[in-house]
């Protein structure tokens, strides 16, 4: 009988741990788009730190979140859309911090568009970041929160078009191809990290309708 006691209290429902988990994997990324941010205009291996620790600790959040849910039958939302959230805000921070670690071995320098685009990330990692927040209490709120946060993907997307077609405007010579190539992947990794957002910023979409 204790046996089955204790697989029982191992898996009985904490609703708790999952939103407050999600909530700190969340405000874990956006701190780590300031971060990125911040390296954007000053790209110093002191702000390139900060970038990096969110990273860790977010993955540590997550681990633990992951566990949390192989452990639990019962969930306060959906487990597929637990999981699928954790992942897309798991993923905006690893293109941030593999942003950093490209730009460094490259030797690119940050430009009026990776700043632009660093930029509305980090207002997109906010809006997504207060969405996660309201999801158990203000589930309208949090859905307001992820409509802006896609229209604030979608900035990136246009700019990132800009930065391509400037990029690709007429190259000088077999260096400025170099550069250009180098860019183009500093760019995409910025584009990737727009994808994910507006990935998390559906599935709290989603969530909210499930909750209705």
């Amino acid at each position: 009988m204790k046996n089955w006691r204790w697989w029982f209290q191992r898996r009985k429902p904490r609703p708790d741990i999952f939103l407050r988990m999600i909530c700190e994997q969340a405000a874990h990324a956006q701190h780590g788009l300031e971060a990125l941010h911040a390296y954007m205009r000053d790209p110093s291996e002191a702000t390139a730190a900060l970038v990096r620790a969110a990273e860790k600790e977010a993955d540590e959040v997550r681990r633990i979140l992951i566990d949390e849910l192989n452990r639990s039958f019962i969930t306060p939302i959906d487990r597929e859309d637990l999981f699928s959230l954790s992942r897309a805000i798991d993923d905006v921070l690893d293109y941030a911090d593999t942003t950093v670690d490209e730009m460094v071995l490259l030797g690119v320098t940050p430009n009026p568009f990776l700043i632009r685009m660093v930029s509305l990330l980090r207002d997109a990692a906010e809006e997504i970041n207060r969405g996660v927040q309201h999801l158990a209490t203000r589930p309208n709120v949090a859905n307001e929160h992820a409509v802006r946060a896609k229209a604030l993907e979608n900035r990136v997307e246009a700019v990132y078009r800009e930065a391509i077609g400037a990029l690709f405007s007429g190259p000088r010579d077999v260096d400025h191809v170099v550069d250009m190539l180098k860019l183009r992947e500093i760019y995409r990794h910025l584009s990737n990290a727009a994808d994910r957002g507006d990935e998390a910023a559906n599935i709290i979409g989603d969530i909210v309708v499930k909750q209705m």
